[in-house]
């Protein structure tokens, strides 16, 4: 115990022991997967991030030691922790100077965002010395005047490599690609359960999957076209599942770039058009339905009656619009009669 004190404080880091764990101290080889509750404080006491607070909630982080998390310091932390131990960290600056791009993507986490949502195209340090903000005054005094931090840490739970499924973030490229079509086929099974929600989410989950792996490649080249092959039907599916959770205009959006790309997807075309239809953009729905039996004439009958159920709801409107205002130009209602006290 004493000789893992004198070898932090060599790193610069000083513990304090606030209350001792269970159990043997793991060997924490690569591949474990670590959880644990921190709280990140200035030396004089300001706290910054909590994660049992964090967005309204309580998560606690996961770490799978040995996948270079972008604030290795985190990892030096917890190895020398048992299970349930809670104790306090002061460490050097060196150890410290992406915490402001870390902690802007767990709060972006926290809240339902894109954890890389801001961030430019260059390496964590050439950010640190940009002038660009990160949307938090707090982050960004920090940022610009590093210091010591104090992490107070429980730790809550070990786990060996193999005792887990891995997070997608946490996967190899290989691992990613493999992941995939299970993903798509545990999708598919939710949507015929007419678990909608949850099959979006699984289609939305293998798109990410993709669109990180295809970043990596140079568009237009074979493996590039081949990942955006595999992106269009997720993302297809994903369109179905906001159609029937009544999401057009986000419909429309996808759709269209998929036709920007492959003008004659027929299925982004009929979901497009559907949605048109649902959002009262007749003139839009019309035209993408007549492109469609343009490209497959044997879709006659399903077009003619989405365009049935679209001129009912038009007339359906508008005899409701009559109705409701039918009497604002009625002349012959009798003027008022004005009285005196």
């Amino acid at each position: 115990m004493e000789e893992e004190a004198r070898k932090l404080l060599a790193e610069g880091i000083k513990k304090k022991l606030i209350s001792p764990g269970k159990g043997d101290l793991s060997t924490f080889p690569n591949g474990t997967k670590v959880v644990f509750h921190y709280r990140t404080s200035l030396c004089e006491g300001t706290v910054l991030d909590d994660s049992r607070t964090m967005g309204g909630r309580s998560k606690p982080m996961e770490l799978i030691l040995g996948k270079k998390f972008k604030l290795a310091v985190w990892e030096r932390l917890v190895i020398t922790m048992r299970e349930g131990e809670i104790a306090d960290f002061t460490c050097d600056t060196k150890h410290t100077a992406l915490y402001p791009l870390v902690s802007r993507s767990l709060r972006n986490i926290s809240v339902g965002k894109d954890p890389l949502e801001g961030q430019r195209h260059c390496c964590g340090i050439a950010q640190i010395h940009s002038h660009h903000s990160l949307g938090h005054k707090d982050l960004d005094h920090l940022q610009a005047n590093p210091q010591p931090l104090v992490f107070t840490i429980e730790l809550l739970e070990v786990l060996p490599p193999g005792s887990f499924q891995l997070d997608v973030w946490a996967m190899t490229d290989e691992e990613k690609l493999s992941f995939v079509p299970q993903i798509h086929e545990e999708g598919n099974k939710l949507f015929k359960e007419g678990h909608i929600s949850e099959a979006r989410d699984k289609y939305y989950n293998g798109i990410a999957c993709l669109k990180n792996l295809q970043m990596k490649e140079q568009p237009g080249d074979e493996s590039w076209l081949k990942l955006d092959q595999l992106i269009t039907t997720l993302l297809l599916n994903y369109c179905q599942c906001l159609l029937l959770e009544g999401q057009y205009y986000e419909v429309i959006e996808h759709c269209s770039s998929l036709l920007f790309k492959y003008e004659n997807n027929v299925k982004a075309l009929y979901k497009r058009a559907k949605a048109h239809a649902a959002v009262w953009n007749e003139a839009e729905a019309r035209a993408d339905f007549a492109k469609l039996l343009e490209l497959d004439p044997s879709l006659g009958p399903s077009v003619a009656k989405e365009l049935k159920t679209m001129e009912d709801r038009i007339r359906s409107k508008q005899k409701e619009e009559k109705g409701r205002y039918k009497d604002l130009f009625n002349y012959n209602t009798p003027p008022a009669t004005a009285t005196t006290g």
